[in-house]
């Protein structure tokens, strides 16, 4: 993002409690050929623009949430909730109207059931009057508007009204034609709104040719300075005027884990506009915070560290030393602090994963250098490694702790520590700070040197020896 400063974002529009409730089911009903569900567990989140807002909060962002909710218990979990991820809430309470609620049944880790309690009519008169109060407050100073429109009756043509004015307004609705007038920042539809949208009779067997071919004539329609199709589990197409279209790329998810992953991307696509970033920078924050919340069972949100880790994937994550240097220098001036540690990693086993997950949470960045192929013949002696550097290396990057990953061939990895010049060293296994023949150079350069626990009865030596003894 082109600043660190702490963006101020409006959001309004259809606000809803999710519920999952997770369980078992081990027979028939007598009544009907349906499973009986077990209940043991039940997960309540925002849904809606109440999980747009809260995943924005995680993203670093100061946000006013403006929309109605019922005067039901429903609405009272989903205020407290809203709270404890610290979203400024202006919701107006409607006596009468139900706040909607979404409930998801899932058992065995399949979602077998879903059922929808909402009011989908346009809120009354006087509760809109005291919503547009509302949204103006929250627009004042707000440097992004977002308005999430899934027909649940908050987003009236007087709220669009209000909202036409809005520098940077980014919208992500249903049916987009109604916010033609507004001109908005950007649009958000999926493939299906577009079709709608269109209205050319055309059965698309290509998606992303279909759309490529049409993007003048989308951005046509909704007036809007970028449009972004989302294409469910294969990515995003953004369209913007003289430019051909941009495409991103998601990992496939099962639909289930998809819940909630529009609002993650919309969160993220506008913080990073209002950042600065480019269309094309803030769609891959988008898919890259879309695709950390997919792989989570319910409504989840990203957070603004978890989408950095994900971003710097694009980066690589294997790195010459000099490379990394540049890059870890752009990450101090983020505030971010440097976790470095290093080791041979000849078979990767659980007590390296663990170990290398607790040193990740020590800081924002975990750097780890590898010994090269020569290193570990030297320290290790005659038949090591077994797997060459470059196949540890990769093993390595592949964990979701590791930010980078770079070799050293040294018998120490001096050199690296004074280029890189991490806030905290870490080693694991059974060494006491003192034993460390690098800690005062880490020391001397501001640094922290830290020795973690590490699991018993597991190491590459003991594993590689089971291994040579079998017949």
């Amino acid at each position: 993002m082109g600043t660190e400063r702490v963006i101020s974002a409006a959001v309004v529009g259809d606000v809803m409690l999710d519920s999952w409730l997770y369980g078992s089911a081990k027979r028939l009903a007598q009544e009907a050929p349906v499973p009986v569900m077990s209940l043991e567990t039940t997960v309540v989140a925002p849904g809606g623009a109440a999980n747009t807002a809260a995943n924005l909060v995680a993203l670093g962002a100061r946000v006013r949430l403006v929309g109605v909710v019922g005067d039901d218990e429903c609405g009272e979990t989903l205020v407290r909730s809203l709270q404890l991820r610290g979203v400024g809430t202006d919701l107006q309470t409607v006596p009468g109207r139900r706040t909607a609620h979404k409930r998801r049944l899932v058992t065995s880790g399949q979602l077998t059931a879903r059922y929808d309690e909402e009011d989908l009519d346009g809120i009354p008169g006087h509760a809109e009057r005291r919503l547009l109060g509302r949204l103006a407050g929250a627009m004042a100073g707000a440097d992004v508007v977002v308005a999430c429109d899934y027909g649940g009756g908050v987003c009236t043509p007087a709220v669009r009204r209000a909202l036409a004015g809005a520098p940077l307004l980014v919208v992500d609705a249903h049916a987009v034609a109604a916010w033609r007038e507004c001109a908005p920042a950007a649009v958000l539809p999926n493939f299906a709104e577009v079709v709608r949208l269109l209205d050319d009779g055309v059965e698309p067997a290509d998606r992303p040719a279909y759309l490529a071919a049409r993007s003048e004539r989308l951005l046509e329609l909704t007036r809007a300075g970028v449009v972004v199709t989302t294409l469910d589990g294969e990515g995003t197409l953004l369209h913007r005027r003289g430019l051909p279209p941009y495409r991103t790329y998601a990992r496939p998810a099962p639909q289930h884990m998809a819940t909630g992953a529009g609002d993650t991307y919309t969160a993220a696509f506008a913080l990073w506009l209002a950042g600065g970033a480019s269309p094309e920078e803030a769609a891959e924050a988008g898919q890259a915070a879309a695709g950390v919340v997919v792989r989570r069972q319910g409504t989840a949100v990203c957070t603004r560290h978890e989408l950095m880790r994900a971003l710097r994937r694009h980066e690589g994550t294997v790195q010459t030393a000099e490379s990394l240097a540049q890059l870890l220098d752009e990450h101090r001036r983020r505030g971010e602090r440097v976790v470095f540690t290093n080791g041979c990693f000849d078979v990767l086993h659980r007590g390296h994963v663990s170990y290398l997950a607790e040193a990740g949470r020590l800081g924002d960045v975990l750097v780890v250098a590898v010994n090269s192929d020569a290193g570990v013949a030297r320290l290790k002696g005659p038949g090591r490694p077994v797997n060459p550097c470059e196949d540890r290396m990769s093993v390595l990057a592949a964990l979701n702790d590791v930010d980078y990953v770079t070799e050293f061939d040294e018998d120490t990895p001096e050199r690296l520590l004074r280029m890189i010049r991490p806030e905290i060293y870490v080693k694991g296994g059974d060494y006491t700070p003192e034993m460390l023949a690098e800690a005062p150079l880490v020391r001397s350069q501001g640094g922290e040197v830290r020795v973690l626990g590490y699991v018993r009865d597991r190491s590459s030596t003991a594993i590689i020896g089971r291994m040579r003894a079998m017949p």
